[in-house]
């Protein structure tokens, strides 16, 4: 099947791998201070991302940036030197970023989720050899999914035994992160049909990402095919991501919450940008009786309405990091099914109120507001792009069987 158009024939025609950071990444204190670092960076991502989107710049400087101020190793364990701060911190960090660009939210999410998996999965010489990295500010990529496969979870990228390392061929798409990566995690089945992340050097001989990413949304989130050919990987840099699903572990339900921190983050973008144009630019509708927009009746209801909502999803957004937090303490089958399910509950919420948000925007705003020079559509697109992601569809089934039949919700990624 082809998935792209992009001529992958010679290896001078990927792109190339990026240097490591010269110097060691910061290390967060505390949560407040987490906080304040996303405010600050998502100050001046906000910036040019409208430019970025619409010309499609890679944002390679703000993605130093953010992987140098220390949250990309938010989630490392204090006993490797880590902040190991609240779930519930990191998932607001992401969308505070996530509403000045929602790229440069969505690019941090699969870092952090192996950074989860190589603290739940890996013996301790492999969580230190890691982690060691995460803190010098090295960035994971991801080769996670393939383009035509029957189902997300069905892989046909291997690796094979060579010793003291193993030898990796495939191909993957959706790739986010990939391009920039320092490391590219690979997810490929060994001979017994079991999931591992085989962590490659984005500059190993046989790795080859194309930038062929051509979403209408979520335009630069560094994505695009990954071509693994006999790729060598050593053993120190194969983690057995398997073991995060085969017993009750938070791992799942960690993927899921940044997910919806960055539709949160959409959400609050949209609001924001729609506030802002009635206040400055739309004009008071022929029969409302007054002279402002922002006094007609109708959109004041409007904003009351999508801002309550908003916040109902930020709430379960914050309960969802502390039964996280919990899950990862005491991972029991209780503990984590419960963190499961207020994520899911999370993820409706933060679903409805990204495509409701961007949608409204235009309403309230007015026809001026679908002018290209605004570029407003953004937030749309990449809402209805990233909402894509594990469908709330499901989400209510996962509901329904546990509240009703007391069923737990299946362990993966994408639960």
């Amino acid at each position: 099947m082809t998935v792209s158009t992009v001529n992958t024939d010679h290896a001078s025609a990927a792109v190339p791998p990026v240097a490591r950071p010269a110097v060691p990444a910061h290390i967060i204190r505390d949560d407040a201070e987490a906080i304040a670092i996303a405010h600050a960076l998502a100050a001046e991502f906000v910036k040019d991302s409208s430019r970025r989107d619409r010309e499609r710049i890679w944002p390679v400087a703000q993605l130093d940036a953010f992987s140098q101020s220390g949250l990309w190793s938010i989630n490392v364990p204090k006993a490797f030197g880590g902040p190991e701060l609240s779930y519930a911190t990191l998932a607001r960090v992401i969308e505070i970023i996530s509403a000045a660009d929602s790229s440069i939210g969505q690019i941090a999410q699969n870092h952090l989720g192996v950074v989860a998996a190589i603290r739940t999965v890996s013996d301790a010489d492999q969580q230190k050899l890691l982690f060691a990295e995460v803190l010098k500010g090295t960035r994971f990529g991801n080769a996670f999914s393939e383009f035509g496969s029957k189902r997300a979870a069905d892989f046909e990228t291997r690796f094979t035994d060579a010793g003291d390392h193993v030898v990796v061929s495939g191909r993957k798409f959706y790739s986010s992160g990939a391009l920039l990566a320092h490391l590219v995690p690979i997810v490929a089945l060994d001979d017994e049909g079991r999931a591992w992340y085989a962590i490659a050097d984005r500059g190993a001989p046989g790795l080859t990402v194309i930038d062929d990413w051509s979403s209408f949304g979520q335009r630069t989130t560094l994505s695009g095919t990954v071509i693994i050919d006999n790729v060598k990987v050593p053993k120190t840099h194969l983690v057995p991501g398997y073991k995060g699903y085969d017993k009750p572990t938070a791992d799942g339900a960690i993927f899921q919450i940044i997910q919806v921190a960055v539709d949160t983050g959409i959400a609050q973008a949209a609001i924001d940008e729609t506030v802002h144009f009635v206040r400055t630019k739309s004009r008071a509708w022929i029969d409302s009786g007054v002279d402002n927009a922002w006094d007609d009746p109708y959109t004041i209801q409007a904003v009351g309405d999508l801002t309550l909502r908003l916040h109902a999803a930020q709430a379960l957004l914050e309960k969802a990091g502390l039964a996280i937090d919990k899950a990862v303490a005491e991972p029991t089958a209780e503990t984590v099914a419960h963190a499961q399910i207020v994520t899911a509950e999370a993820k409706i919420l933060s679903t409805e109120i990204a495509i409701a948000a961007t949608n409204k925007l235009f309403e309230l705003a007015g026809t001026r507001s679908t002018l290209a020079e605004h570029n407003l559509d953004r937030h749309w697109r990449n809402a209805r792009t990233h909402t894509l992601h594990d469908p709330i569809r499901w989400k209510y089934s996962i509901l329904g069987k546990y509240f009703l039949n007391g069923e737990n919700p299946p362990m993966h990624a994408w639960s």
